[in-house]
């Protein structure tokens, strides 16, 4: 089911080699991303930017999330400060939902990277935030924020890489990528019953709620004779013969 933990780095204390954090610039991802998560029907919930990595886990595993999204860019050693570029994607090893993910991003990452021969997926056994957290998991090191190429290509692209990164968890749970439209207000118009909000469109997908009929729901999109919706907090896909628009 498409429920997704995203987590922006919270190390305000890393700077950028012109400006802004590493916290700032991840935070701003995640920002951009948001609005393409939810018009894909991506239910989508944050870590506090205030808190740390291990409070991030732990909102993490108080949720019953299918993927745990980690946001960071990277910093070389004092050695070669400066010298290095390149994206790496960590993921924990044995772990193949995370593999999966990693593999989808990895591919629409070199499409957008300048250097895609080092858009490199990374095995790792002492990053917490793969290894702690219950739900499949997958840290992105988006370049290096020490070099002003990487820093100047993350701080340019901001919606070019929020885009591959949300196409990739559209691929990873089987939904259409779609962007954002104007939200408009719709009723459940089934005959009788409940109806079925799903995770996805088709019927295929996993049922995420009931909604009476006559009851209130947020359109947010369209795919193929199927509604985006949120109700009650919850985003998911209905059948869009039985809902009309108010």
């Amino acid at each position: 089911m498409p429920f997704l933990f995203l987590s922006p780095s919270t190390q305000e204390y890393n700077p950028y080699i012109n400006y802004g954090t590493e916290e700032s610039w991840m935070n701003a991802l995640a920002d951009a991303m948001e609005p393409m998560l939810r018009a894909s029907g991506i239910n989508v919930s944050r870590n506090d930017p205030d808190k740390t990595v291990t409070n991030s886990i732990r909102m993490s595993n108080a949720g019953n999330y299918d993927f745990h999204l980690a946001l960071h860019s990277n910093a070389a050693p004092e050695s070669l400060a400066g010298k290095l570029r390149g994206i790496d994607i960590y993921y924990y090893p044995g772990r193949e939902a995370a593999l999966r993910m990693a593999r989808i991003l990895q591919q629409n990452l070199e499409v957008i990277y300048p250097l895609p021969d080092q858009v490199s997926i990374v095995t790792s056994t002492s990053l917490a935030e793969i290894r702690d957290t219950r739900a499949p998991s997958v840290l992105l090191e988006l370049g290096y924020h020490d070099n002003l190429d990487d820093a100047l290509w993350i701080q340019n692209n901001l919606q070019e890489i929020a885009r591959s990164l949300v196409q990739g968890v559209t691929e990873y749970f089987g939904l259409p990528f779609l962007l954002p439209q104007q939200e408009t207000l719709g009723i459940a118009t089934q005959s009788s019953g409940n109806l079925n909000l799903r995770g996805g469109p088709g019927t295929g997908f996993p049922i995420l709620g009931k909604i009476p009929m006559g009851a209130s729901l947020t359109i947010l999109n369209s795919y193929n004779g199927w509604y985006v919706v949120d109700f009650g907090g919850t985003l998911g896909y209905v059948n869009s013969a039985f809902v009309s628009l108010v």
